[in-house]
């Protein structure tokens, strides 16, 4: 319980950085969305104006990207690389900085296991998410009703909202798992950035080429957004995949740093 705490005290100003970063990057599209309704023709126009190879990379849809939903589907994908970096970064830091704080040895000297240790880190991580998710689907839902001038599906906007949690579930696991895996990371910023750009970039040549093959592999394709427009659901297909990387990755990083040698020098 003491790790744990420690852990929500030490990450609390990384999390309210983060958790206003998502909000004013949610604040800034939503403002713009007004204008794009308004001359939603002479949007339409320009965009058509763009390779279809680009406007699928970047995730637009011409036929809906006039309605509220349409343009949070466009918009949300940046959030989504954004919380997916906190997550990876906040999943590799928090075990490798230990390491590199040189404060393993005297961790490892309480009367704690490396479980119970590896366990509350684990939660908060998970608190940090729920409370940056909190955060962002709030100011999403205030940004939402301020500038809609129709009814829109709450329903399908919740689950396009809180599909950014479940993907920093998945970079989360994978950064604990990275971190146990190796014994010193000299710097968890580039490292994190590397990965989630890789599967970001993956993520947008399989848009542009329509590989189907390559929705299993990177963590941005596992939640649909033009499938949740429509069906105001996820892919169980995807879901279980997901939570088969999570809970992989989760238990590989218990067996790795229960067993390997740690110094802190």
């Amino acid at each position: 319980m003491n790790i744990f705490l420690h852990e929500l005290k030490a990450n609390r100003k990384s999390m309210l950085i983060w958790a206003f970063a998502l909000a004013a990057v949610t604040v800034l599209f939503f403002s713009i969305y007004p204008s794009v309704e308004k001359d939603g023709d002479q949007f339409i126009k320009v965009l058509q104006n763009y390779p279809e190879g680009v406007l699928k990379a970047l995730g637009v849809q011409i036929n809906t990207i006039t309605s509220l939903l349409g343009f949070y589907s466009y918009f949300f994908l940046y959030v989504m690389l954004c919380g997916a970096i906190q997550a990876m970064n906040l999943g590799t830091g928090i075990l490798s900085k230990e390491v590199s704080g040189k404060t393993a040895e005297f961790i490892l000297t309480k009367p704690v296991t490396r479980a119970q240790i590896i366990t509350a880190k684990l939660l908060a991580v998970l608190c940090t998410l729920i409370f940056t998710n909190v955060i962002f689907i709030a100011v999403s839902y205030g940004m939402a009703f301020a500038v809609a001038t129709a009814d829109f599906n709450e329903k399908t906007f919740f689950f396009m909202s809180a599909a950014n949690f479940f993907v920093q579930l998945v970079f989360a696991s994978l950064g604990f798992l990275v971190s146990s895996a190796f014994s010193r990371i000299r710097s968890v910023l580039p490292l994190s950035l590397g990965t989630v750009f890789a599967f970001f970039i993956l993520s947008m040549f399989g848009s542009v080429i329509g590989d189907k093959a390559i929705r299993y592999i990177t963590p941005f394709k596992y939640f649909d957004l033009s499938y949740i427009m429509k069906h105001s659901s996820y892919e169980p297909v995807y879901i279980s995949i997901g939570a088969a990387v999570v809970m992989a990755a989760i238990a590989a990083s218990y067996v790795l740093f229960t067993k390997k040698d740690i110094h802190a020098a």
